[in-house]
Formats: structure tokens, sequence, C-alpha cells
């Protein structure tokens, strides 16, 4: 087959020079020839995007992936019978435009294999226009099927989102979109999709802040659901991309209220699901130890925020009314008493990724043996 696709380069009468090396055994030396034709100029990355399509076409044909009339598809080459039999006559100027033709609008899309068999779009590297980018992705798909790729992911930034509804038609599904994107996949094999889903969980963090005469720091939120009017409840928000639990805590305590806390521990964290679109949650109740008192509150999102009795805050009939709040008080409660130990942040590094992680854990015993259970 690699013979055939160079006997076709040089029927064509692309370049002398590049026709006479065509038995060097590189598909790719007609595509960088030294004549100083203008016709055979290629820059240096189609070049490379060339060769790469035709490198896979051969190592196809060498492994019987498909035949030769479906690489001929898959080039865009109407009569390959026809154009490599040496019966190409006067027809060497329609030839070569057939095959420059066929190259610059069907290269296999520029990508890297994933460490399961699949392979990741260059989402920098993707065709201009809408026209390019549909026979790119026909072809690149019959490629990628026949060398045996499993899933495709496929990064469309927003300034290509009119590239989504030809990857809608020839099979992409959603996956999840950021700000800035939509990624895209599809399942090559018939057997089960095994890409990864989604993010399944959002992850939130309330701050349970505790001075020396033992008052709380409260909010009253400004957008609240009726069933928290005139609550007093405690500092909480999202963790944000690629931030710690222990600083994403004291973030949202000096941006809800303006006051500096340091992290302590975890005390407890609650699991739940279906909450915001249908997503899992995580919510992580960490005690912080105040650096400072005074408070000035984001009126964006907080209508009020105050020290308050730790009593006065615990005897609220919506914590006392509500079994997960009150067991979060109490477990609040014995870790002020030391008869409960929290999860402190300790960094580790794993040999499974090389990556630099946090493990929470605790590290002491209940100081006081006299600690009742709650």
């Amino acid at each position: 087959m690699e013979s055939s696709l160079l006997d076709t380069a040089a029927a064509a009468g692309l370049c002398p020079a590049a026709a006479g090396r065509r038995h060097a055994g590189r598909a790719a030396s007609f595509l960088s020839c030294s004549c100083a034709s203008r016709d055979c100029r290629v820059s240096a990355s189609y070049s490379h995007s060339i060769s790469r399509m035709l490198s896979g076409v051969r190592s196809a044909a060498r492994k019987k992936l498909f035949r030769t009339d479906q690489a001929a598809d898959l080039l865009g080459i109407a009569n390959w019978s026809d154009e490599t039999s040496g019966g190409a006559g006067g027809h060497g100027h329609h030839q070569q435009q057939h095959w420059w033709t066929a190259l610059e609008h069907n290269f296999v899309l520029e990508a890297t294999d994933d460490e399961y068999g699949g392979v990741v779009v260059d989402a920098d590297r993707l065709p201009d226009d809408k026209a390019a980018f549909a026979r790119s992705l026909a072809a690149s798909l019959s490629y990628w099927k026949s060398v045996g790729k499993k899933g495709v992911w496929l990064k469309l930034p927003v300034d290509r989102a009119e590239f989504v509804p030809l990857a809608v038609k020839e099979g992409f599904k959603y996956h999840h979109a950021e700000e800035a994107y939509l990624m895209m996949t599809y399942w090559i094999p018939d057997e089960p999709n095994m890409l990864p889903a989604n993010a399944s969980h959002q992850v939130g963090v309330g701050g349970f802040v505790i001075n020396d005469q033992m008052e709380v720091l409260v909010v009253q939120e400004k957008y609240r659901g009726s069933s928290l009017d005139g609550v007093w409840k405690l500092p909480t928000g999202f963790i944000l991309a690629s931030e710690e639990i222990y600083t994403g805590a004291s973030r949202e305590v000096k941006e809800e209220t303006g006051v500096d806390t340091e992290f302590v521990d975890v005390v407890a964290f609650r699991h739940a699901h279906n909450v915001a679109f249908q997503k899992s949650d995580l919510f992580f109740i960490c005690m912080l130890r105040p650096v400072s008192s005074e408070i000035k509150i984001d009126e964006t999102e907080i209508q009020a925020a105050k020290w308050m009795a730790l009593e006065e805050f615990v005897k609220q009939p919506f914590i006392q009314e509500d079994h997960m709040f009150q067991k979060i008080m109490d477990i609040c409660i014995q870790r002020l008493r030391k008869c409960y130990c929290g999860l402190t942040p300790h960094h580790v590094v794993s040999k499974f990724d090389d990556r630099t992680s946090t493990l929470y854990y605790n590290v002491a015993e209940p100081e006081d043996v006299n600690c009742s259970a709650t």
C-alpha cells in the first residue's frame, strides 16, 4: 500500500525530486522535496499532519485492518485503482490537483493518545471553518476506528461553537461544559461505554468560628429561603477549583464577615444527593480559630453578621428542630471540650501519580478520659 501511495504521488507529477525518492520508505518524502516550485512548498505543520495520516493508513493496511478501497475513502480518492495503475497518461495535472485536494481536506485531526486506548483531540489545532472540520472529523473517526481506538475526547472552545452540531451529527455526546469550552465524547467499540462520567459532586464548607469568650461567628444571608428567615447560621460557601478545603473554609469566612481565621480541623462532613442540578454534595464542617474580631460584611451576599453566645446559638429552634444541625453542634461542643478529635490536613506524595495531595486524618486521642458520648 505504501508503494501505491508513493507511486500515485509520482504519477500525479507532484515533484520530480520527490518522485525520485519514492522508494526511500518514507510516505512523507514527496511532501518535503528540495525543489523551489511554489506548488511543492508545504508548511511543516501541514506536512506533519499529512505524514501522520498516511503513516496510519500504511500501518492499518499492513495489519489488514481495512481494505485498499477503505483507505481510498479515507483519503477522499474516488478511483484508487485507476490512479495507482500507471494509467495516468495525460492527466497528471488533474491528478496532482486531486491529490492535493484530498490531502488538504481529509487529514486526521491532531490528537494525542490517552492511557486508556483512546485519543484526545488537540483543541488548539482544529480547522478554521465548518466544512474543513466536518471533513476532518469524519476522516478521523474512520481512521481511529480502523486502528482500534476506543474513546474520543473532543474539546470545542467557545470560538468554535459552530462545530458542535457537526460533532453531534457524527454521534458525539455532551460530557461537560465550562465557561470557555464544551467537552464532547465518542465511544467507538460496540460494547459498554467505559469513559468516566462528568464530575458528580460539588464541595461546600461551613466555618465554625468560636472565640475565647465562647462566642460563635454567625451570619444572616441576604438571599435565603423562607425557612431561614430570622435564623443565624454559620458562614458557608463552595470550594473553588483547585482549592484546598482548609483554605476554602478560611476564605469563605473572610469574604462574608471580614474576620481572619486559622484552620483547626474538619469536625464532620455531610454527603447528600440530587442537590443542585441533580449533583451530589459534600459539605465539610470546619473548626476555625479567629485571629481578628472586627466584622465587615460582604453586602452582596450577607444581610448581617455578629458574634453570638454559643448557648444562644444552639438554642435556636432551627437547630433544635433539625437532627443534622443538632448533631453537628453536639460534635463541635465535644471538640471544644477535647472529647473529640477532628481531621487535620497532611501533605503526602503517592507513587500512583507522583503528585502532592492532602490527606485528612486525626493524630491524637481525646484528652479527657471522662468524656461521655452525646
